[in-house]
């Protein structure tokens, strides 16, 4: 069966582009709808994408194709992906409010299927700061954001802000068309962020896991027809919508939550930064700086990843992540070996663009009979998604170790 896609066009210089990318995807055999914003339509005409398709081109939420449907919610059951290329500013803050006053908007709230957005706009828009939080709203949603290329721009300007080039949007769109539902009845429980462990009731220890690694997957997971559960400790992102969510606090109540969720579940990617260490005895009032400095008596806490995946049925899967500074693969298949993990995900988090608070995140993948996959720098979301295909394609080979 010939799957469907939808390409939104936004109105922006870089419309054009999007006759190449319909035409890309026509020939691998793609049935291809065109949806336009009526500024769209003042750069490229409808009878255009039309003539590359074969198919008819919304332009108009009130014109209807086919009077025996309603075509924005047609079309989005139809269409396992919709690519809006361009996506501009004002499309993008849109978007993130929720607003349908066009035909572009109105099908992006109808999609079911992934929804990936190709920005185009000014090398100064696209770093404005109302811009940057539109754009992590809509991410923390599942939708997928590609980086707009870098150089010279329509406008003059010289810098990141063009439309990444029809066959990488292309590439991009058939990726998603063949991650479809394809993990329909797995089971993910993933953990994502630090934890908290308090000396007083103001001050604690933590570390600087932004979680969004692990909500990155979690969004992965659900667009793939996973049911996911994802254990949190303390964030600053938004609820991931159609994912079981347990918020935490402490390490000793993440491993509670994972053990209380871990039989019913096929795979754990313990992708949270848990404390590693807590005080034996948390004082009971503020330590006041007239008293001098405390004497903190600190023990370990519970390892999380060490007892789920002692715990483990045969078929269960287990992969661990490992933030290093130094010496990443040594300490990472240590780590891999002395748990018991299937597959561990290690970092250099001193590298420019893999560290906690950013967006993206370059890991190599460590599997216990010594080989190797490099993940290169990209979105946490891309990056999510090469995990997911490795964890499917050893689950499918039967590569697991053994539960105790």
């Amino acid at each position: 069966m010939t799957e469907t896609v939808l390409v939104g066009v936004g109105g922006g210089i870089a419309a054009f582009k999007a006759v190449a990318l319909c035409s890309q995807l026509v020939k691998q055999n793609m049935r291809v709808r065109v949806v336009m914003t009526p500024n769209a339509q003042r750069f490229v005409q409808p009878l255009t994408f039309q003539a590359i398709t074969h198919e008819p081109v919304l332009t108009d939420v009130f014109s209807e194709p086919n009077a025996q449907e309603i075509a924005h919610i047609a079309w989005a059951d139809l269409a396992s992906v919709y690519v809006i290329a361009p996506a501009t500013a004002d499309l993008i803050g849109k978007l993130a409010a929720g607003i349908a006053d066009d035909p572009v908007t109105t099908v992006a709230l109808a999609i079911q299927g992934s929804l990936l957005l190709a920005p185009s706009m000014n090398v100064h828009m696209w770093h404005h700061p109302a811009v940057q939080a539109n754009l992590q709203q809509l991410s923390q949603r599942g939708v997928l954001v590609m980086n707009p290329a870098s150089g010279p721009l329509a406008c003059g300007y010289n810098g990141q802000g063009r439309l990444p080039e029809p066959e990488e949007i292309a590439a991009q769109v058939l990726r998603l068309v063949r991650h479809s539902k394809d993990l329909a009845g797995m089971r993910l429980l993933i953990t994502a962020g630090p934890t908290v462990e308090d000396l007083d009731p103001v001050r604690y220890l933590s570390n600087a896991s932004t979680g969004k690694m692990g909500y990155a997957l979690a969004a992965a997971g659900v667009a793939r027809g996973a049911v996911v559960t994802l254990v949190s400790g303390p964030v600053h992102l938004n609820p991931l919508a159609g994912v079981k969510m347990i918020g935490v606090r402490s390490t000793q109540q993440m491993l509670e939550a994972v053990m209380e969720n871990w039989s019913n579940a096929d795979v754990l990617i313990a992708a949270a930064a848990p404390a590693d260490f807590r005080p034996v005895q948390p004082l009971t009032h503020k330590w006041k700086k007239s008293a001098g400095i405390p004497t903190l008596e600190l023990e370990s806490t519970p390892d999380i990843l060490a007892t789920a995946a002692a715990n483990k049925q045969a078929t269960q899967f287990v992969v661990g992540f490992a933030a290093e500074t130094r010496d990443a693969v040594q300490y990472g298949m240590n780590k891999l070996i002395k748990k018991g993990l299937d597959m561990i995900v290690v970092n250099d988090v001193t590298e420019p663009g893999a560290g906690f608070a950013g967006d993206t995140n370059h890991v190599l993948l460590l599997r216990r009979d010594g080989t190797q996959q490099d993940i290169p720098l990209a979105s946490k979301r891309v990056v999510a998604d090469s995990l997911l295909d490795e964890v499917m394609r050893m689950r499918t080979a039967g590569n697991f170790v053994t539960g105790a």
